[in-house]
C-alpha cells in the first residue's frame, strides 16, 4: 500500500465527521492552495512522459482526470503536478446552480465505489471563463465538460448548451457533451439520436467535441448514437458515465445501494471496459475513446487501453488510490 493509502486517506475519510464532500470540498482547497514549488516537487515525482495525440491534441500522458473533480476549475494547476496528462473540468452549465441537497456524496468503502446525486453544482459557464482568463496556460491539455441548466426546458437544450461552448470554447482544447448524467431530470433522453444531432449540429466545429455516454445503454441504441458522432463530426466518445446499476457491491455496502444516483469506482469497471471495446469494435476504431469507470490500478488501465481507449480518465480510483495511481496508470499504456 501506498503513503496515500495508509496516512492519507484515513485522514481525508474523517474530515468532517466522515462527510464525503466536505471532504472533496477540503481537498480541493489544499490543492488550490500548493505553492509553485510544491507543485514542482510533486510533478518530479508523479509525472510520466508518455506522449500521445488523439484528435488533433497533444498529451503529454494518455491519463486524465475525470468531470466533477473540479467543477469549478477552482485547483487547475494542482492537477499536472500530481500527474494527469489532462484535466477535464466541470461538469459546468450556462445557469449557475446550486445542485440537489445534501448530503449527495457517499463513500462504499468495502466496494471501492461513489454513489454520487450532486446535480450539476457549479458556478456557471460565466465564472469559469472570468477563472480560466485570469489563470492562462495550463501547460496540459484541458476539456471543459457541459451539461444542460436544470431550469432549461429539454427543448431549448441546445442553446443551453451553446451559451456555454461559446463562453469556454477558447479556453477548451476540447469540450465534452455530458448528455447521461443520471442526476438532471430528463438529461438522459438527449442520447437520443435526434437530439444527439442537433447538439452536435450545433457545437461542432471550432473546438473538438466528445459525446460522454451512459453505461446503461444497451447496445443498439449505443450503435445508434453512434452513427450520429460518426456523420456529424464528433471528435470522440467518452465511455462511461456513471451507472444507475448496483451489481457487484461488497456485502456491507449494500445497505447504501437504496441512495439515488450514480455509481462509480470497481463496480462499474467490467461493464465500462465492455461498453468501449463495442464503440470501437462498432467504429472500426473511427472515433477515439476515453475510458472511464473503475480503473483502480495498472492492470485496470492496461485493460482499458487494451479495449481500444486511445485516453483514460480516473475520478473514483483516485480517491481510493490517490496519485501513485495516476503514475502506474499512465505507465501502463502498451
Amino acid at each position: 500500500m501506498t503513503i496515500f493509502e495508509t496516512a492519507v486517506r484515513p485522514v481525508l475519510f474523517r474530515v468532517g465527521g466522515g462527510d464525503a464532500e466536505k471532504a472533496h470540498e477540503f481537498t480541493l482547497d489544499r490543492l488550490a492552495g500548493l505553492g509553485a514549488g510544491t507543485r514542482s516537487l510533486l510533478r518530479r515525482r508523479y509525472a510520466v512522459n508518455a506522449p500521445v495525440e488523439v484528435f488533433g491534441v497533444r498529451f503529454p500522458n494518455p491519463v486524465g482526470l475525470a468531470a466533477g473533480m473540479d467543477k469549478n476549475g477552482v485547483a487547475l494547476p494542482a492537477w499536472p503536478a500530481l500527474g494527469f496528462g489532462f484535466v477535464e473540468a466541470g461538469t459546468v452549465t450556462a445557469v449557475p446552480q446550486p445542485g440537489n441537497d445534501r448530503p449527495r456524496l457517499f463513500r462504499l468503502r468495502d466496494s471501492e465505489a461513489v454513489i454520487n446525486r450532486m446535480g450539476f453544482n457549479n458556478e456557471g459557464a460565466a465564472a469559469l471563463a472570468a477563472r480560466l482568463a485570469a489563470l492562462g496556460p495550463l501547460g496540459i491539455p484541458l476539456g471543459i465538460s457541459l451539461g444542460k441548466s436544470k431550469v432549461t426546458p429539454l427543448e431549448e437544450a441546445v442553446q443551453d448548451y451553446l451559451t456555454s461552448y461559446e463562453l469556454l470554447h477558447p479556453y477548451a482544447d476540447y469540450i465534452a457533451v455530458n448528455v447521461s448524467s443520471p442526476n438532471t431530470p430528463g438529461l438522459r433522453t438527449l442520447q437520443d439520436k435526434s437530439a444527439v444531432a442537433a447538439l452536435l449540429g450545433a457545437l461542432v466545429g471550432k473546438t473538438p467535441v466528445l459525446v460522454k455516454i451512459a453505461p446503461d445503454l444497451a447496445e443498439p441504441a449505443i450503435a445508434e448514437l453512434l452513427e450520429v458522432c460518426l456523420a456529424y463530426g464528433a471528435a470522440g466518445v467518452i465511455a462511461t458515465n456513471t451507472t444507475l446499476g448496483r451489481d457487484g457491491l461488497a456485502a456491507a455496502d449494500r445497505p447504501r445501494a437504496g441512495e439515488a444516483g450514480g455509481l462509480s469506482g470497481r463496480p462499474l469497471a467490467e461493464r465500462a471496459r465492455k461498453i468501449v471495446h463495442f464503440v470501437h469494435q462498432e467504429t472500426g476504431g473511427r472515433l477515439p475513446i476515453i475510458g472511464v469507470g473503475g480503473i483502480m490500478d495498472a492492470d485496470d488501465a492496461a485493460r482499458m487501453f487494451d479495449a481500444g481507449a486511445s485516453l483514460i480518465q480516473l475520478y473514483t480510483g483516485f480517491i481510493y488510490r490517490g496519485p501513485a495511481l495516476v503514475r502506474a496508470a499512465a505507465r501502463a499504456r502498451r
